[in-house]
C-alpha cells in the first residue's frame, strides 16, 4: 500500500474527475472525524491510555491489588473509547491518500470503503450526544425512601428493580454496594454501582425525586397512596487526581458491621464512615469484610458526591463547596408514576409520557432518557 500511496501523491497535481470527487469526499469525512476527536478529547485519552499501559508493565504492578484492578478497569474503558475513533481516522486518511490515483477500478473500491466509513461514523456520532463532565464515567446510583412510610420503602425497591432491569437490557454490569431493608417491606435505601459505556451520561437525568400514586397494598382500606423516593446519580470517581481532597478535611470513624436484626457480620471493626468536614457529607460502608476495601469504596463515593456538588454549584475547588441542600429537593419530583385512577408516567421536565407504566417499571426507560438528552444536548 505504501508504494501506491507514494505514486498517488505524485499525481495529486493532475487530479481528474471522478477521482477528484472521491478525494474531496474523503477529505470532508476526515475533517468531520478530526472535529469529533477534538470534541471527545480522544488524543488526550490516548496519552492517558499509553501512560497506564506503561504502568501495567512495571514489575511490581500487582503488589497493590486494589490499585492494579482499578488501573486495568480504566485501561479497558479507555481502549473502548479510543480505539474505534483512531481506527476510523487512519482508515479514512489512507483512503484519502489512495484517492489521488487515476485507477477507475480503485476509485470504485475507495468509494465503497468510504461509504462503510461514513456509516460507521454515523454510529460513532451517537456518542456525541452524551456530553458534559464525567460523561464517560460509570455511575453510582442511590435510592432513598421518602415520604410515604412502608409504601415509600416498597417504591424504593420497585425503582431499584426498574434500574436493574434497564441496566440488564443495556448490557451493563451492576453491583450492590449498600442495602438497607425496610421494616415491613421494600428498602429504606440501596446503593448500586452501574458499569458500562456512557452510564453516567445516560443516567444523570434520573437524579431527583420520583413520585408514585397507587392503591396501597399496605393498608386495610386499600386507599390511594402517594409516596416518594429520591434517586441520586453520581459519576464514579475512582482516581484521586480527578477530585482532590485534603486529608485534614476527612474524619474517619470505624465500627463493627451490623447485619439484619442486630446480628454481627463479623467481630472486627471493618465498617468505615468518612465525613468531609467542610461540607458535612458523610459516607458509611460496611459491605465488605475488609476495612481497607470499605474505606476505598467510601472514598470513591465521597469523591463522587463532591464531584456532583461541584457540578451543581459551579465551583472549581472542593474547598469552596457548601453542604448540599437536601430538604429543598423533597416534593420537587422530576417524574410522576400514576397507577390509579389511570395509568401514566410523565416527566415533569421534558413532558415525555407514556401510559405503559408496566413497561417502564420493567426497565424500558429509553424514551425518558433520550428526551432528557435532547433537552440538555451539549450540556
Amino acid at each position: 500500500m505504501g508504494t501506491i500511496i507514494c505514486r498517488a501523491k505524485e499525481k495529486l497535481s493532475i487530479l481528474k474527475p471522478p477521482m477528484e470527487q472521491t478525494y474531496n469526499e474523503a477529505d470532508e469525512l476526515l475533517k468531520q472525524i478530526n472535529a469529533n476527536l477534538k470534541q471527545l478529547k480522544i488524543d488526550e485519552k490516548k496519552i492517558r491510555l499509553d501512560t497506564l499501559l506503561d504502568e501495567s508493565k512495571e514489575q511490581n504492578f500487582w503488589s497493590n491489588n486494589l490499585h492494579a484492578q482499578g488501573v486495568m478497569k480504566e485501561i479497558a474503558k479507555l481502549q473502548e473509547q479510543v480505539s474505534p475513533w483512531l481506527d476510523i481516522r487512519k482508515q479514512v486518511s489512507d483512503l484519502k491518500e489512495l484517492s489521488v490515483d487515476e485507477d477507475k477500478d480503485l476509485d470504485k473500491d475507495i468509494k465503497k470503503q468510504l461509504k462503510l466509513c461514513s456509516d460507521k461514523l454515523a454510529s460513532l456520532n451517537q456518542e456525541l450526544k452524551y456530553g458534559g463532565d464525567y460523561a464517560d464515567h460509570d455511575a453510582i446510583v442511590s435510592i432513598y425512601a421518602g415520604a410515604g412510610g412502608t409504601d415509600a420503602q416498597d417504591w424504593t425497591q420497585i425503582l431499584f428493580r426498574m434500574y436493574s432491569r434497564w441496566a440488564d437490557k443495556q448490557g451493563f454490569v451492576t453491583k450492590v454496594i449498600e442495602e438497607s431493608p425496610g421494616e415491613e417491606a421494600g428498602l429504606k435505601s440501596v446503593t448500586v454501582e452501574v458499569s458500562g459505556k456512557h452510564v453516567y451520561a445516560k443516567l444523570k437525568g434520573e437524579n431527583g425525586v420520583h413520585r408514585l400514586v397507587r392503591l396501597s397494598p399496605f393498608n386495610a382500606d386499600h386507599l390511594r397512596q402517594t409516596s416518594f423516593a429520591k434517586v441520586e446519580v453520581l459519576p464514579e470517581i475512582e482516581r484521586p487526581d480527578e477530585v482532590e481532597i485534603d486529608d485534614k478535611d476527612i474524619k474517619t470513624d470505624v465500627f463493627r458491621s451490623g447485619g439484619h436484626g442486630g446480628q454481627s457480620v463479623n467481630t472486627t471493626d471493618s465498617a468505615v464512615r468518612l465525613t468531609h468536614l467542610p461540607t458535612g457529607i458523610s459516607v458509611a460502608i460496611q459491605n465488605e469484610r475488609s476495612q481497607l476495601q470499605n474505606k476505598e469504596t467510601a472514598m470513591t463515593i465521597l469523591r463522587s458526591k463532591l464531584a456532583q456538588l461541584q457540578l451543581e454549584q459551579h465551583e472549581d475547588h472542593v474547598s469552596k463547596l457548601k453542604g448540599p441542600n437536601l430538604s429543598a429537593e423533597w416534593g420537587n419530583q422530576i417524574r410522576n408514576y400514576v397507577m390509579h385512577p389511570y395509568k401514566q408516567v410523565k416527566d415533569v421536565r421534558t413532558k415525555a409520557e407514556t401510559t405503559d407504566i408496566d413497561a417502564v417499571l420493567d426497565g424500558w426507560l429509553d424514551k425518558f432518557i433520550d428526551a432528557y438528552q435532547q433537552l440538555n444536548l451539549g450540556s
